[in-house]
């Protein structure tokens, strides 16, 4: 082999190792954690399975960079969802197009729920439901009766009710929207389980997670579970080391105070800091773990027990569960960004959605 021949060769064989998938388990780690996708510079934070045909949603919050709001995972492509005109920005708080979406859903009867909203102030919200027999925007659902201060977080999609609740760290509450008529309601805010515990730090790779400006990151009531029978919705804020339930028939009674809704609040245990959570059909909570690199679950005995640990898992954020046997989570990596690293922006690019299979029955 000449030396033009050679050449030839190792650019062939190196551009060929360049564009191969990384094999699971193949990056220091367990083996358990398989990647799904990745997405270069640009941030996943809300991720969904769809039952039927085991659709996989991602979306992105609008920063620099920013190419799509929300997307479908078709055959390792990023596919813009519904539509590219959906992912066009156009103005903030624009009824039809994404502004700035951060939480997805999808529920039993196969309609993809996005929250979207446009940091602005005053804050604006919308929620888009979306029926995935057609990839058919079905309703928009706006959120004017929310007070001054809100912000939601997280969504979950309650069928046998005709409800969505949300987590609401501005407010320090609940928000139960009503699909039928499209109304809101606040409640418990202010509840004790609906708050970080005072002067509690993240304090994740060694390092406390504070800005510039000398502030840490703070936030109440945050990630929110809805096991599938819709009986319980699960909840915690992030800056404290509980997980919290109650019974959605109490959500769903309007003629109960925020007094009377509180006392079927239930403290159901210890789990350590988390960001996200989702329950699977066998009752599991599943959760974040950033300070150990890992994503534990409850099982409905109380046991916590440890799904995987990798130090690739950094600050996940949202999850899917597939009816191909696996739990899907973002890595948002929000602790390595600049703002909370005195502008050094510590990020392991790409960023990725992983995948774990579940426990076994």
């Amino acid at each position: 082999m000449d030396l033009l021949q050679c050449t030839r060769w190792w650019l062939m064989t190196a551009a060929l190792a360049l564009a191969a998938p990384v094999a699971a388990g193949a990056q220091t780690g367990s083996p358990r954690l398989q990647e799904v996708v990745s997405f270069g510079h640009y941030r996943p934070i809300g991720v969904t399975v769809a039952a039927k045909g085991n659709r996989l949603f991602v979306s992105f919050p609008r920063g620099n960079p920013h190419r799509y709001a929300l997307v479908e995972i078709t055959g390792g492509r990023q596919v813009p969802f519904p539509d590219r005109e959906w992912n066009r920005f156009v103005a903030r708080g624009d009824r039809s197009h994404f502004d700035n979406v951060h939480d997805l859903t999808s529920d039993d009867r196969n309609h993809l729920w996005v929250l979207d909203s446009d940091p602005g102030t005053p804050a604006y919200f919308k929620l888009v439901e979306i029926d995935l027999a057609t990839d058919s925007v079905k309703r928009i659902y706006d959120f004017k009766d929310l007070p001054p201060g809100s912000a939601l977080n997280d969504v979950n999609v309650d069928t046998r009710h005709g409800l969505a609740y949300l987590s609401d760290p501005g407010l320090k509450a609940l928000v139960v929207l009503n699909l039928a008529t499209g109304r809101s309601r606040v409640v418990m805010r202010g509840d004790s389980s609906m708050l970080a515990a005072p002067g509690f730090r993240l304090h994740l790779d060694g390092v406390d997670v504070v800005n510039e400006a000398g502030r840490p990151f703070v936030s109440d009531v945050n990630g929110i579970a809805l096991t599938t029978d819709d009986r319980y919705l699960y909840y915690r804020a992030i800056n404290q080391l509980y997980l919290y339930r109650i019974q959605t028939r109490y959500l769903a009674d309007t003629t109960l105070s925020d007094a009377e809704i509180s006392r079927h609040v239930e403290r159901v245990g210890k789990v350590g800091v988390s960001h996200g959570m989702i329950a699977d059909a066998r009752g599991n909570i599943y959760l974040s773990d950033s300070p150990d690199h890992a994503i534990r679950y409850r099982s409905p005995d109380g046991t916590l027990h440890t799904l995987v640990t990798d130090p690739r898992i950094i600050w996940p954020d949202s999850f899917g569960i597939g009816s191909d046997g696996f739990v899907y989570f973002s890595c948002s990596q929000i602790n390595r960004s600049a703002g909370f690293n005195h502008g050094v922006d510590k990020t392991e690019y790409p960023y990725r959605v992983y995948r774990v299979r579940l426990p076994a029955p």
